[in-house]
């Protein structure tokens, strides 16, 4: 059973900026709220293209709603010394659904493993300082098809438990499709699965 805490997470509102310089290095960080590693390449590809005479395009990102996938790349730094301690701050800042990228120019002095670990850190925790955090909860989808006869019970149900109605149908058969709360799905669904003349999908 999903319980009310397990059903929310904490990701970034709107896309974020920061700038960071340590030793004439600058460092260009963002950060964006994402739904999806194609939209993760997408927005990769476009700072890419957009700071093309960068040094490096160093980035992390975690996705799901308890950050279960992730991925951190150094872009040519040494090991762990930028995607590492990126990720290290959505981690600390629990955040999910959310890449950050910091793009570095080189300024000629060499900063040192612990020098570019710290500037990286710093970079990804300046970026999401800047952005706004807020929480979301983890919806399920439920479509119910029903009968003319079953129409009242059905919405008496929805009234009752309030989810949110994403489209409807009314005919001889009807439909409708229902977004809810992950903790309050299996209430809902239970009833709705006690009317006659309903079925089920979810």
């Amino acid at each position: 059973m999903t319980t009310p805490a397990d059903d929310t997470y904490l990701t970034i509102e709107a896309p974020a900026e920061a700038i960071y310089k340590e030793k004439s290095s600058k460092f260009l960080a963002f950060a964006y709220p994402v739904a999806d590693e194609e939209e993760i390449r997408s927005r990769l590809e476009a700072l890419r293209k957009r700071y093309y005479d960068a040094t490096h395009h160093c980035y992390a990102w975690r996705l799901g709603p308890h950050g279960e996938a992730f991925r951190a790349n150094d872009d040519g730094e040494p090991s762990s010394t930028a995607g590492r301690p990126i990720l290290g701050q959505l981690l600390s800042h629990e955040t999910t659904d959310c890449l950050i990228v910091v793009v570095r120019y080189f300024g000629g002095t060499k900063l040192g493993v612990p020098g570019l670990i710290a500037a990286y850190k710093e970079s990804a925790a300046e970026v999401l300082a800047a952005a706004r955090i807020v929480q979301r909860t983890v919806d399920r989808r439920i479509a119910v098809t029903f009968s003319y006869a079953a129409m009242n019970d059905i919405m008496r149900i929805v009234k009752e438990e309030q989810p949110a109605v994403e489209s409807q149908r009314f005919d001889n058969l009807s439909s409708i499709v229902l977004r809810i709360r992950a903790s309050r799905a299996e209430r809902l669904t239970e009833r709705l699965r006690k009317v006659e003349g309903a079925t089920i999908e979810t």
